[in-house]
């Protein structure tokens, strides 16, 4: 297991002193990017998509819940499946109080495309409380990327086109028998019955969006993913690594 150098107070607080000042950089980058984000040009959504809820059917102006703001967490779920993603559900056991979004006009859904019979069971479940919506039958999770299938739509998870994906070395996202899913999150403006696109972002811009990954990022192990550096610490402890020892909530033996 390679572990950080041992060294005494005075020796690690300034070598804490000059990462701080790069922790700063990055913050004020991040401001500014976040600034550059909210500048984005709209693209107003004149699809009718229709959704399954626990209130029967709604459109997407309806899952704003009448708040200003919607932001839309694409999880993997499909049809065929009794069960949603793994990776998904970990993601969203990290969604905090709703309250705090829904104070500054902002709902928070997640959006699947199995049907709505299989989602229930699998959110009762897990004990979540989250708005959650079936997109069956709908082209929502297709028009937004995160449903492959080149009948109903083009490949461009991520923003880029299958051939894209394969010449940059990220072909795993687009290898497997169509259709499928990956996950994504997609963030909308509503104007009284008008609904505008804002934002999407794919595959690891959802990286620092969970508190777990956000966390474990502060800490001297990491992620204990195999891509991380210093390498060689993904199996510290024998702990589990990564995606491979990602499970439902309910399954860990502690």
């Amino acid at each position: 297991m390679a572990l950080p150098r041992i060294v005494g107070r005075e020796e690690w607080l300034a070598a804490r002193r000059t990462l701080l000042a790069k922790e700063k950089a990055a913050t004020r980058a991040r401001d500014e990017l976040n600034a550059e984000r909210r500048e984005l040009p709209m693209v107003r959504i004149d699809k009718d998509y229709l959704f399954e809820g626990s209130d029967g059917p709604v459109t997407l102006a309806g899952l704003f819940e009448g708040r200003d703001q919607l932001v839309v967490y694409h999880f993997m779920f499909q049809p065929e499946w009794d069960a949603g993603c793994r990776s998904c559900s970990a993601f969203l056991d990290q969604i905090g109080h709703l309250a705090h979004l829904n104070a500054r006009g902002t709902t928070f859904a997640a959006v699947s495309r199995a049907p709505y019979r299989k989602i229930l069971p699998f959110k009762a479940r897990m004990g979540w409380t989250v708005p959650w919506y079936s997109a069956h039958g709908s082209d929502f999770t297709y028009d937004f990327h995160v449903s492959f299938d080149e009948s109903v739509a083009p490949v461009a998870y991520n923003y880029r086109t299958e051939e894209e994906h394969r010449g940059a070395g990220t072909g795993y996202y687009v290898d497997g028998e169509q259709p499928y899913d990956l996950p994504g999150l997609s963030c909308f403006l509503r104007d009284g019955e008008r609904v505008f696109h804002t934002y999407s972002t794919y595959a690891r811009g959802l990286d620092g969006l969970g508190s777990t990954s956000s966390l474990l990022d502060l800490t001297a192990l990491g992620r204990r993913e195999d891509w991380e550096k210093p390498a060689g610490r993904a199996s510290a402890l024998g702990a589990p690594a990564g995606n491979d020892g990602v499970l439902y909530h309910d399954e860990y033996e502690d």
